[in-house]
């Protein structure tokens, strides 16, 4: 078939890759490079590096609104088009531009977890799956009929940056399966009940209150790693909590919200939690430095028990 790929980050890059491999990809649409780094000079996305390695034409408009961009998005003649994580809204004249319609793939079970941040919003609620879907797009956002879904579990210590790379991998699949069937495959509507939207990640959600409860705390260090990483205060040093799980044992009473406690475990770090719960952290990052496991971290970081994380 004749493919244009429409995809921004990281996410989006196995998906091209099968693509490429099982069909014509006519051209790879993206947002365009942005400054980043010291420099602050322009960057390619991961996608347009993607390409380009790949030897395929990308183009990165601001917009798709336009009369001549979308004339341009016609001109290709394309069979279908295959949306992941793009980043920029599709008018009704992109969306029916080719053939077949354009396609998403979308990391959530729909109809949970519409929007942009599923996989952050799914382990932050925590809940005990999440999965992929391919759906047929239409003008609301993500309320398109389901062509095929798959489900995974959200194991206890599973971080958003674990369920990204499986899930990527999952739509890679999935969307080749989907291309190969779609003469046969039968759209199901979604429903109009358990509708949920996942909301973009706002900075101000990661800091962390040590008097929640532990299982709460937990799904937020989990939900927001690798990115932008749920932190506290050792001291006067910010510290991210980039990897936990729940401890099995609880903190005695009279203990306070954020005590490190003491234990014989040298890789992971036990805090105390509002409810009398404890978080194990076994992995971190200290400022301007890389994540370490705990017992790296240790080594430069002195956090005795009875210290405090604020």
């Amino acid at each position: 078939m004749k493919v244009v790929f429409m995809g921004t980050p990281d996410f989006s890059v196995p998906a091209l890759r099968a693509l490429h491999a099982a069909h014509e990809v006519v051209a790879v649409y993206c947002q365009p490079p942005r400054p980043a780094g010291r420099g602050q000079k322009p960057r390619p996305c991961p996608v347009q590096a993607e390409a380009e390695a790949l030897g395929l034409p990308v183009r990165h408009p601001e917009s798709l609104r336009g009369p001549q961009e979308q004339a341009r998005f016609a001109d290709l003649g394309a069979d279908v088009a295959v949306v992941v994580a793009y980043g920029l809204i599709l008018p009704r004249a992109v969306l029916e531009a080719p053939a077949r319609g354009c396609l998403n793939i979308h990391a959530s079970l729909l109809p949970r977890w519409r929007g942009a941040a599923p996989i952050h919003r799914a382990v932050l609620a925590g809940d005990a799956e999440t999965g992929v879907c391919i759906m047929q797009m239409e003008v609301g956002l993500d309320t398109g009929p389901v062509l095929l879904r798959q489900s995974t579990p959200i194991g206890p210590e599973d971080t958003t940056g674990d369920l990204h790379d499986r899930l990527a991998a999952m739509g890679a699949e999935l969307i080749c399966t989907a291309l190969e069937r779609l003469d046969t495959l039968e759209p199901a509507p979604q429903p109009d009940v358990s509708v949920t939207y996942a909301a973009k990640i706002d900075k101000a959600e990661a800091r962390i209150d040590w008097t929640l409860p532990a299982a709460a705390i937990d799904r937020q260090l989990r939900a927001l790693s690798p990115f932008p990483g749920a932190w506290c205060l050792a001291g006067s040093e910010r510290l991210k909590l980039l990897r936990s799980r729940l401890a099995e044992t609880r903190a005695a009473p009279g203990t306070q919200a954020g005590e490190v406690l003491a234990t014989d475990d040298a890789h992971s770090l036990h805090i105390a939690a509002g409810d009398g719960g404890v978080i194990a952290v076994t992995m971190a990052q200290r400022q301007g430095k890389r994540p370490m496991e705990i017992s790296e971290l240790l080594r430069g970081l002195r956090l005795p028990p009875g210290s405090r994380l604020e």
